[in-house]
């Protein structure tokens, strides 16, 4: 009886540990695990080869190893091809990382924050909600057709693409634009 208990037991450990990774969405042709961190994955999406090239430049790898929680609002790489020629060759010269690094954190927040919860401090702030950025900037989130926006300090406006994608140190929802600071 102690034997089918534990296999009882056992498979729904599975099932239960299936249906939260099925929940996940694949991103970039990789899917992506809850059970990794966010550089795990990252590395592992074919759409953040250049998020995860600025990342290693910058030398944030170890951080946003670490236990966080983070939320990383992670442009693809046609984000980065959007921006003016020459932009992301210059900025990955190691004589430019403290604006590199400048610009990666506008992108992160200290703190999960699945899109469930950022829909609701947006509506609870009458459609804008101001999201302060481990970077020390910060970005206005607005709805626009049930999709959230995040418009950085320069009037760039990027939209998550892929929401909620769960991370052991946070989530990672995925974004059509490079966010910037004003500088």
């Amino acid at each position: 009886m102690t034997m089918l208990k534990s296999t009882i037991a056992a498979l729904t450990l599975s099932v239960a540990a299936s249906a939260a990774l099925a929940e996940n969405p694949m991103v970039g042709g990789a899917a992506m695990l809850a059970d990794r961190n966010i550089v795990e994955n990252a590395v592992n999406s074919a759409d953040h080869t250049t998020l995860v090239a600025a990342v290693q430049a910058a030398g944030l790898v170890e951080t946003l190893q670490s236990e966080g929680p983070f939320t990383v609002f992670a442009p693809v790489n046609d984000a980065f091809a959007a921006l003016p020629e020459g932009t992301v060759e210059s900025l990955l010269l190691p004589e430019n990382i403290d604006t590199l690094t400048t610009i990666l954190t506008c992108h992160v927040v200290g703190a999960t924050a699945m899109s469930d919860a950022i829909a609701g401090m947006i509506s609870d702030a009458d459609g804008t909600y101001a999201v302060e950025t481990l970077g020390g900037y910060t970005l206005q989130a607005t709805m626009t057709d049930g999709m959230i926006q995040l418009e950085d300090e320069n009037g760039t406006v990027a939209t998550v693409t892929i929401a909620d994608v769960v991370q052991s140190n946070g989530v990672i929802h995925v974004i059509d634009a490079v966010l910037t600071p004003a500088m």
